[in-house]
Protein backbone atom coordinates (compact mmCIF):
# COMPACT_ATOMS: atom_id res chain seq x y z
CA UNK A 1 0.00 0.00 0.00
CA UNK A 2 1.57 3.22 -0.95
CA UNK A 3 1.13 5.94 1.56
CA UNK A 4 -0.21 9.62 0.49
CA UNK A 5 2.12 12.17 -0.14
CA UNK A 6 1.45 15.33 2.27
CA UNK A 7 3.24 18.38 1.76
CA UNK A 8 5.11 20.21 4.79
CA UNK A 9 3.87 23.73 5.04
CA UNK A 10 5.80 25.25 7.53
CA UNK A 11 3.75 26.68 9.83
CA UNK A 12 4.71 30.94 10.61
CA UNK A 13 5.82 31.09 13.93
CA UNK A 14 4.94 34.55 16.37
CA UNK A 15 8.32 35.81 15.44
CA UNK A 16 7.90 35.93 11.87
CA UNK A 17 4.91 37.25 12.08
CA UNK A 18 5.58 40.08 14.70
CA UNK A 19 9.11 40.22 12.33
CA UNK A 20 6.87 40.89 9.09
CA UNK A 21 4.34 43.40 10.57
CA UNK A 22 7.11 45.51 12.67
CA UNK A 23 10.00 45.49 10.22
CA UNK A 24 8.33 48.04 7.69
CA UNK A 25 7.50 50.07 10.92
CA UNK A 26 10.86 50.21 11.84
CA UNK A 27 12.02 50.95 8.56
CA UNK A 28 10.00 54.04 8.03
CA UNK A 29 10.71 54.96 11.82
CA UNK A 30 14.53 54.90 10.78
CA UNK A 31 13.93 56.93 7.95
CA UNK A 32 12.25 59.34 9.95
CA UNK A 33 15.29 59.43 12.50
CA UNK A 34 17.29 60.70 9.94
CA UNK A 35 15.41 62.74 7.41
CA UNK A 36 12.93 64.58 10.16
CA UNK A 37 13.76 68.26 10.39
CA UNK A 38 13.01 68.73 13.75
CA UNK A 39 14.92 67.34 16.69
CA UNK A 40 11.60 66.19 18.35
CA UNK A 41 9.94 64.63 15.15
CA UNK A 42 13.28 62.18 15.32
CA UNK A 43 13.64 61.23 18.94
CA UNK A 44 9.56 59.71 18.57
CA UNK A 45 10.68 58.38 15.76
CA UNK A 46 13.26 56.90 17.00
CA UNK A 47 11.32 55.80 20.14
CA UNK A 48 8.53 53.98 17.70
CA UNK A 49 12.20 52.03 16.21
CA UNK A 50 13.09 51.32 20.12
CA UNK A 51 9.46 49.51 20.87
CA UNK A 52 9.32 47.81 18.02
CA UNK A 53 12.77 46.38 18.66
CA UNK A 54 11.49 45.31 22.45
CA UNK A 55 8.13 43.48 21.11
CA UNK A 56 10.71 41.57 18.26
CA UNK A 57 12.84 40.48 21.52
CA UNK A 58 9.31 39.47 23.39
CA UNK A 59 8.54 37.44 20.45
CA UNK A 60 12.25 35.73 20.30
CA UNK A 61 11.02 34.63 24.20
CA UNK A 62 13.99 37.03 25.03
CA UNK A 63 12.00 38.67 28.19
CA UNK A 64 15.11 40.22 29.75
CA UNK A 65 15.98 41.92 27.00
CA UNK A 66 12.68 43.15 26.85
CA UNK A 67 12.53 44.32 29.78
CA UNK A 68 15.77 46.38 29.50
CA UNK A 69 14.92 47.80 26.09
CA UNK A 70 11.53 49.31 27.29
CA UNK A 71 12.68 50.59 30.56
CA UNK A 72 16.28 51.67 30.04
CA UNK A 73 16.55 52.17 26.33
CA UNK A 74 13.40 53.61 25.51
CA UNK A 75 11.81 54.62 29.19
CA UNK A 76 15.24 56.33 30.50
CA UNK A 77 17.55 57.15 27.75
CA UNK A 78 15.71 58.09 24.88
CA UNK A 79 13.39 60.05 26.99
CA UNK A 80 15.65 61.87 28.89
CA UNK A 81 17.58 63.19 25.63
CA UNK A 82 13.82 63.87 24.22
CA UNK A 83 13.39 66.02 27.67
CA UNK A 84 16.99 67.85 26.76
CA UNK A 85 15.89 68.57 23.08
CA UNK A 86 12.48 69.90 24.19
CA UNK A 87 14.06 71.91 27.41
CA UNK A 88 17.25 73.52 24.92
CA UNK A 89 14.86 74.54 22.34
CA UNK A 90 13.39 72.69 18.99
CA UNK A 91 14.14 76.12 17.28
CA UNK A 92 17.38 76.53 17.09
CA UNK A 93 18.93 76.16 13.91
CA UNK A 94 21.98 74.19 13.47
CA UNK A 95 25.26 75.28 11.69
CA UNK A 96 25.63 73.64 8.25
CA UNK A 97 28.59 74.97 7.57
CA UNK A 98 31.51 71.71 7.18
CA UNK A 99 34.17 71.82 9.78
CA UNK A 100 35.87 68.55 8.51
CA UNK A 101 36.77 68.98 5.02
CA UNK A 102 35.59 65.84 2.91
CA UNK A 103 33.43 64.23 5.60
CA UNK A 104 30.86 63.65 3.08
CA UNK A 105 32.41 61.64 1.21
CA UNK A 106 33.39 59.22 3.91
CA UNK A 107 29.83 59.30 5.51
CA UNK A 108 28.57 57.97 2.00
CA UNK A 109 31.15 55.16 2.48
CA UNK A 110 30.57 54.40 5.73
CA UNK A 111 26.83 54.53 4.40
CA UNK A 112 27.45 51.99 1.68
CA UNK A 113 29.65 49.58 4.13
CA UNK A 114 27.01 49.62 6.79
CA UNK A 115 24.18 48.71 4.00
CA UNK A 116 26.24 45.72 2.70
CA UNK A 117 26.62 44.71 6.55
CA UNK A 118 22.92 44.96 6.78
CA UNK A 119 22.13 43.02 4.01
CA UNK A 120 24.79 40.01 4.84
CA UNK A 121 23.03 40.08 8.25
CA UNK A 122 19.47 39.91 7.37
CA UNK A 123 20.55 37.39 5.19
CA UNK A 124 22.15 34.83 7.22
CA UNK A 125 19.33 35.23 9.72
CA UNK A 126 17.15 32.46 10.53
CA UNK A 127 13.58 31.82 12.13
CA UNK A 128 15.02 30.20 15.12
CA UNK A 129 18.15 31.47 16.98
CA UNK A 130 20.79 28.94 17.46
CA UNK A 131 21.61 27.99 20.44
CA UNK A 132 18.84 29.38 22.67
CA UNK A 133 16.92 26.49 22.99
CA UNK A 134 19.99 24.70 24.81
CA UNK A 135 21.10 27.69 26.46
CA UNK A 136 17.92 28.30 28.09
CA UNK A 137 16.97 24.94 28.97
CA UNK A 138 20.54 24.47 30.63
CA UNK A 139 19.81 26.67 33.53
CA UNK A 140 15.99 26.86 33.40
CA UNK A 141 15.32 29.72 31.35
CA UNK A 142 16.45 32.68 29.35
CA UNK A 143 16.65 35.11 32.73
CA UNK A 144 18.22 32.38 34.82
CA UNK A 145 20.37 32.14 32.45
CA UNK A 146 21.57 35.47 32.05
CA UNK A 147 21.75 35.76 36.18
CA UNK A 148 24.13 32.86 36.05
CA UNK A 149 26.42 34.36 33.99
CA UNK A 150 26.14 38.30 35.24
CA UNK A 151 26.26 37.58 38.95
CA UNK A 152 28.69 33.62 38.90
CA UNK A 153 30.82 33.57 36.04
CA UNK A 154 30.98 37.38 35.00
CA UNK A 155 30.67 39.02 38.63
CA UNK A 156 34.25 40.24 39.01
CA UNK A 157 33.51 42.18 35.64
CA UNK A 158 30.25 43.18 36.89
CA UNK A 159 31.13 44.80 39.94
CA UNK A 160 34.29 46.57 38.53
CA UNK A 161 31.80 48.20 35.81
CA UNK A 162 29.19 49.42 38.27
CA UNK A 163 32.77 50.30 40.48
CA UNK A 164 33.94 51.95 37.05
CA UNK A 165 30.43 53.95 36.97
CA UNK A 166 30.19 55.33 40.30
CA UNK A 167 33.35 56.53 40.25
CA UNK A 168 32.29 58.63 36.58
CA UNK A 169 29.62 59.99 38.04
CA UNK A 170 31.27 61.18 41.22
CA UNK A 171 34.22 62.86 39.40
CA UNK A 172 31.75 64.50 37.10
CA UNK A 173 30.02 66.09 40.01
CA UNK A 174 33.36 67.14 41.33
CA UNK A 175 34.60 68.79 38.06
CA UNK A 176 30.71 70.36 37.82
CA UNK A 177 31.24 71.49 41.40
CA UNK A 178 31.66 75.36 41.85
CA UNK A 179 32.52 77.64 45.22
CA UNK A 180 29.60 79.53 46.22
CA UNK A 181 31.04 83.14 46.09
CA UNK A 182 28.34 84.31 48.59
CA UNK A 183 26.13 83.48 50.85
CA UNK A 184 23.10 81.26 50.95
CA UNK A 185 20.63 83.31 51.80
CA UNK A 186 17.57 81.19 53.77
CA UNK A 187 13.56 82.45 53.65
CA UNK A 188 14.19 84.92 56.29
CA UNK A 189 16.84 86.94 53.95
CA UNK A 190 14.77 86.44 51.08
CA UNK A 191 11.54 87.96 52.80
CA UNK A 192 13.75 90.92 54.09
CA UNK A 193 14.98 91.77 50.71
CA UNK A 194 11.49 91.46 49.22
CA UNK A 195 10.60 94.02 51.75
CA UNK A 196 13.73 96.59 51.50
CA UNK A 197 13.00 96.59 47.33
CA UNK A 198 9.27 97.14 48.10
CA UNK A 199 10.02 100.14 50.32
CA UNK A 200 12.80 101.42 48.63
CA UNK A 201 11.71 101.01 44.61
CA UNK A 202 7.79 99.57 44.90
CA UNK A 203 8.41 96.16 43.52
CA UNK A 204 6.00 93.87 44.25
CA UNK A 205 6.89 91.59 47.20
CA UNK A 206 4.66 88.72 46.01
CA UNK A 207 5.37 86.18 43.24
CA UNK A 208 4.95 87.20 39.60
CA UNK A 209 2.25 86.82 37.98
CA UNK A 210 1.40 82.70 36.03
CA UNK A 211 2.12 82.87 32.27
CA UNK A 212 -1.09 82.42 30.35
CA UNK A 213 -3.41 84.07 32.68
CA UNK A 214 -6.43 85.37 30.72
CA UNK A 215 -5.06 83.55 27.73
CA UNK A 216 -6.30 80.61 25.90
CA UNK A 217 -3.32 78.43 27.41
CA UNK A 218 -1.79 78.49 30.68
CA UNK A 219 2.05 78.35 28.81
CA UNK A 220 5.14 79.66 29.41
CA UNK A 221 5.25 81.41 25.58
CA UNK A 222 1.71 82.87 26.64
CA UNK A 223 2.51 85.56 28.56
CA UNK A 224 -0.56 87.12 31.50
CA UNK A 225 -2.63 89.85 30.58
CA UNK A 226 -3.87 92.72 32.55
CA UNK A 227 -7.24 93.55 32.92
CA UNK A 228 -7.21 96.53 30.24
CA UNK A 229 -5.88 94.10 27.64
CA UNK A 230 -1.89 95.05 28.13
CA UNK A 231 0.65 92.80 28.64
CA UNK A 232 1.67 91.97 32.20
CA UNK A 233 6.20 91.99 31.26
CA UNK A 234 6.70 90.05 34.85
CA UNK A 235 4.87 87.39 33.24
CA UNK A 236 7.68 86.79 30.43
CA UNK A 237 9.91 84.14 31.32
CA UNK A 238 13.65 85.32 32.13
CA UNK A 239 14.88 82.62 29.42
CA UNK A 240 12.99 83.82 26.36
CA UNK A 241 14.45 87.24 27.39
CA UNK A 242 18.29 85.83 27.72
CA UNK A 243 17.45 83.55 23.64
CA UNK A 244 16.32 87.28 22.13
CA UNK A 245 12.87 85.00 21.63
CA UNK A 246 11.85 88.11 23.04
CA UNK A 247 13.62 91.81 23.23
CA UNK A 248 10.35 94.51 24.56
CA UNK A 249 6.82 94.26 25.20
CA UNK A 250 6.45 95.43 21.14
CA UNK A 251 7.65 92.13 20.79
CA UNK A 252 5.39 90.51 22.14
CA UNK A 253 2.28 88.95 19.75
CA UNK A 254 -0.94 91.23 20.57
CA UNK A 255 -3.70 89.36 21.62
CA UNK A 256 -6.72 88.36 19.29
CA UNK A 257 -9.61 90.28 18.74
CA UNK A 258 -11.94 87.10 19.49
CA UNK A 259 -10.02 86.36 23.19
CA UNK A 260 -10.59 90.21 24.35
CA UNK A 261 -13.53 89.76 22.98
CA UNK A 262 -14.20 86.53 24.98
CA UNK A 263 -13.10 88.17 28.06
CA UNK A 264 -15.33 91.45 27.84
CA UNK A 265 -18.23 88.70 27.26
CA UNK A 266 -17.89 86.87 30.24
CA UNK A 267 -17.10 89.87 32.45
CA UNK A 268 -20.42 91.33 31.15
CA UNK A 269 -22.22 88.23 31.79
CA UNK A 270 -20.93 88.14 35.07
Amino acid sequence: MIAPLVAVVPMATGADVAFWMLAPIMLLGGIAVVLARKAVHAALSLAVVMISLAVQYAALDAPFLFAVQIIVYTGAILMLFLFVVMLVGVDVKDSTVETIKGQRGWAAVAAVGLAVLLLVAIGNVTTEPAGLAAANSEFGGNIQGLANLIFHRYVFTFELTAGLLIVAAVGAMVLAHRERTSKKLTQRDMVLERMQRYAKDGVHPGPLPTPGVYARHNSVDVPALLPDGTYAENSVSATLRVRGQVLDADGLELPTQETLKAITDDEESK
